[in-house]
């Protein structure tokens, strides 16, 4: 058997997970983020300062990926919030049918909306559908504003662009074009949202909180048909 045959059977397989993803999503009405960035961007505090902001009206999951550790999803559960750790051991992504055995795991009865935090990398991640509503790359000022040209797949995928660490801009020791950042990213993809935030001070949460809160609302709406 060849390695495109291979490679072929996995991704069938993993899409036919992603399927089963979806429809305990639609079962249960509950919305699904797939967040994914470089290693570093801030996605566990961005998620961490969600949680806080969404808690008085969203009951929120959060799926951990990572190579190693329980760290990430330690600090998630100190919201108070369920979280399930994936360790991938030297996996570059999450797959679907990995997502699918910590659903088990999560009261998905009693959720609104769940996050999965996929492991860090901009390459491996945008390739595999987890039967997530949408996915979201976050984008932090120290990286640079030509990621979305160097790694286009993930950005042509997303929904949604948070592009974190604004308040490092004020400083002036960053060369971090944000419009240059937005621009490439919408010649992608013209309709991704994107939101200029920063997780530590708080800037841009409330914009990115009301799209949250529209995706889940309309996930409601599509689980009553």
């Amino acid at each position: 058997m060849s390695r495109i045959e291979v490679g072929q059977r996995i991704l069938q397989e993993d899409l036919e997970w992603a399927k089963a993803n979806s429809l305990l999503f639609h079962k249960h009405r509950v919305g699904c983020v797939n967040m994914i960035s470089s290693p570093g961007a801030g996605k566990t505090t961005i998620l961490t300062e969600t949680i806080n902001a969404l808690s008085h009206d969203m009951r929120i999951g959060v799926i951990e990926g990572d190579v190693e550790t329980d760290l990430d999803a330690s600090r998630i559960r100190r919201t108070g919030v369920p979280a399930v750790q994936i360790n991938t051991k030297g996996g570059c992504h999450l797959s679907a049918a990995q997502v699918n055995g910590a659903l088990g795991q999560l009261p998905l009865e009693r959720l609104d909306l769940i996050f999965i935090e996929n492991v860090g990398n901009l390459v491996c991640p945008s390739i595999f559908d987890l039967g997530e509503h949408a996915k979201a790359v976050v984008l932090s000022t120290p990286e640079g504003d030509d990621k979305s040209a160097k790694y286009p797949a993930i950005f042509a995928r997303s929904a949604a662009m948070l592009i974190n660490k604004a308040d490092l801009l004020a400083c002036g020791a960053l060369d971090f074009d944000v419009e240059k950042a937005i621009g490439q990213a919408r010649r992608l993809n013209a309709n991704l949202e994107v939101f200029v935030i920063s997780a530590k001070t708080g800037q841009g949460l409330d914009q990115w909180c009301q799209w949250l809160r529209r995706l889940v609302s309309q996930v409601k709406i599509l689980g009553q048909a």
